[in-house]
């Protein structure tokens, strides 16, 4: 005879899982117990909503679900962020929560929330375990949801007398390979004709792009097809930002130096794109062709309407695209000209010696610290956008950085999952005083699980984005600023190292030694966020040419 619980943790043993983020509750008490002897390690997070980024960061690095846990009520409400994070940003994730007894009911409705329903419309799938029978079959099915394009968040609630009960041993159900079938003839030709016709091809590399197997099928359509690139937020890095077909990062949905070369195109090859980033551009009726390449169907919207859809597995639907085209394209690298003059404008001033050190600064100094190898997962502020518009990036998923669901607090856990799975890599997460201090109890966590990570805390006490926000729109700067602890004093209580620069020249030796220094390292600096406005709103206001118009852009520049 087994118990439910042990069915379960042998299921998720079965999948090949190595870690278990979370806070367990009285419900799952008893699975707790199966995980004391099982192969699997359960690391204990101060805080559910941690947990939550933690799987999901699992799932975007490696493909493979991570798993969190929590009890019911709650515990499990705290879960509904990471839920979103994960299901905006396509990650796969298994949340698993307990639940009162469902035979009996012993307590009422204590503590008890539908977490069925709240679940519904934040995963691909939410079911509650009513069989002990049942549970290998419910935990495979939950892994192949959970892993199909498009991936995402799974939900089981196991009640706690259905994880106690005991049932006949059972055989897991094996796990098999999820195939995706290759874009149809008919898409493909369409595609390549387009494509050919083409004076000024473009190709925009979306958030699907992203995914850890597909890296080397996008070089290679890069280099067969000679045609220049641009990435949005979370296609950074899918290809090197080094190429020298790369045009930059589209950090703003228009009127930016990159735009200059969308607006020109007269073709976008968008490859997995997704429409939960904020835009990288707006598709306008008098605007370019654009073909969707992705895994799944393009989601229509105002701002995007494909001309023409390949949907299959990417990686050999563009080998065969390749096929097509390779010798054929004449007019492949007509916008490549701008290349030069893009990147230099965007890296203006990124040498700057004022203190605090303006965010271009920054950037640069980060960028000089950590090798190619070496992962920034950003939390979410300001800087973000200046990180994915400066921070060249050589190797994918180096930056980690959500331009989905955008919610502040994950840096600092994607960051501790970043450090686990690569513990000779160098991690560094890059957090706003704000939103560090959403999750900082996590400081406690990295400690006592030994990892090696420096977080860079960019001090300027306030809601630095939407401060700017205020000013772009003619507001007050008013409710949005606030004070903070001794970040150094902080670190150093949670048995971390603290550091905090004085000077702008300072920067780049202070988080070398933190890295050199080993162990859980907080560095903590003030940052000049008056470039906000004079770069990205008055100088592009003045700067940027309107291919289109022929003139000087006078709109003002949104993200």
């Amino acid at each position: 005879m087994t118990k439910g619980s042990d069915l379960l943790v042998a299921a998720l043993e079965n999948e090949g899982v190595e870690f278990i983020f979370g806070v367990p509750g009285e419900e799952n008490l008893d699975v707790v117990e199966s995980l004391r002897t099982s192969r699997i390690k359960l690391v204990l997070t101060r805080h559910e909503q941690s947990a939550a980024f933690m799987a999901a960061t699992h799932g975007r690095l490696t493909g493979r679900p991570g798993v969190c846990i929590s009890t019911l009520g709650p515990g499990a409400l705290n879960l509904v962020t990471g839920a979103a994070y994960a299901y905006l940003g396509a990650m796969p994730m298994i949340l698993l929560t307990g639940q009162k007894g469902i035979m009996s009911s012993q307590q009422a409705r204590f503590q008890i929330v539908d977490m069925i329903a709240t679940m519904r419309p934040l995963t691909k799938s939410t079911r509650q375990i009513v069989s002990t029978r049942s549970i290998p079959t419910l935990v495979r099915d939950a892994f192949r949801v959970a892993m199909e394009e498009r991936p995402g968040p799974v939900h089981l609630e196991l009640p706690e007398d259905i994880a106690g009960e005991e049932v006949p041993d059972l055989p897991m159900v094996p796990p098999h390979p999820i195939e995706q079938p290759v874009a149809p003839s008919l898409a493909l030709d369409r595609a390549a004709e387009m494509i050919l016709k083409a004076k000024r091809p473009l190709v925009m590399l979306g958030a699907a792009t992203s995914r850890p197997r597909l890296s080397a099928g996008l070089t290679d359509f890069i280099a067969r097809t000679q045609i220049p690139f641009f990435n949005t937020q979370m296609g950074k890095g899918t290809v090197a930002g080094g190429h020298n077909l790369y045009l930059g990062t589209a950090a703003l949905s228009q009127r930016d130096y990159v735009h200059e070369a969308i607006d020109r195109a007269d073709l976008i090859i968008a490859i997995g794109h997704d429409t939960i980033e904020k835009p990288p551009f707006l598709m306008g009726l008098d605007g370019p062709q654009v073909i969707h390449i992705s895994y799944t169907p393009a989601n229509v919207e105002q701002v995007y309407f494909p001309h023409a859809e390949v949907v299959g597995d990417v990686g050999p639907s563009l080998a065969l695209l390749s096929e097509r085209l390779e010798g054929r394209l004449k007019t492949a690298s007509a916008l490549t000209s701008l290349r030069e003059g893009i990147l230099r404008r965007i890296t203006d001033r990124a040498t700057e010696g004022r203190f605090p050190p303006t965010p271009q600064r920054i950037v640069h100094d980060v960028r000089q610290v950590m090798p190619e190898d070496g992962i920034v997962c950003l939390d979410n502020g300001m800087y973000k956008i200046w990180f994915a518009r400066n921070y060249r990036t050589w190797m994918p998923n180096t930056v980690l950085l959500d331009n989905a669901l955008a919610t502040m607090g994950a840096g600092l856990p994607s960051a501790m999952m970043a450090a686990m799975l690569y513990p000779d890599r160098r991690v560094l997460a890059v957090c706003g005083d704000g939103g560090f201090m959403m999750n900082s109890q996590e400081l406690e966590t990295a400690v006592r699980l030994k990892l090696n990570l420096v977080v860079l805390i960019l001090d300027d006490n306030g809601y630095g984005m939407i401060r700017w926000k205020q000013a772009v729109d003619d507001f007050s700067d008013w409710g949005l600023t606030f004070g903070n602890p001794d970040f150094v004093k902080y670190a150093e209580a949670y048995g971390a190292k603290g550091s905090r620069v004085e000077a702008t020249e300072d920067l780049a030796p202070a988080l070398e030694a933190a890295f050199k220094a080993g162990g859980v390292h907080v560095v903590t600096v003030p940052i000049d966020y008056s470039e906000n406005m004079r770069v990205l709103v008055d100088e592009l206001k003045t700067s940027y040419q309107d291919p289109r118009a022929g003139g000087t852009v006078s709109e003002r520049s949104m993200p």
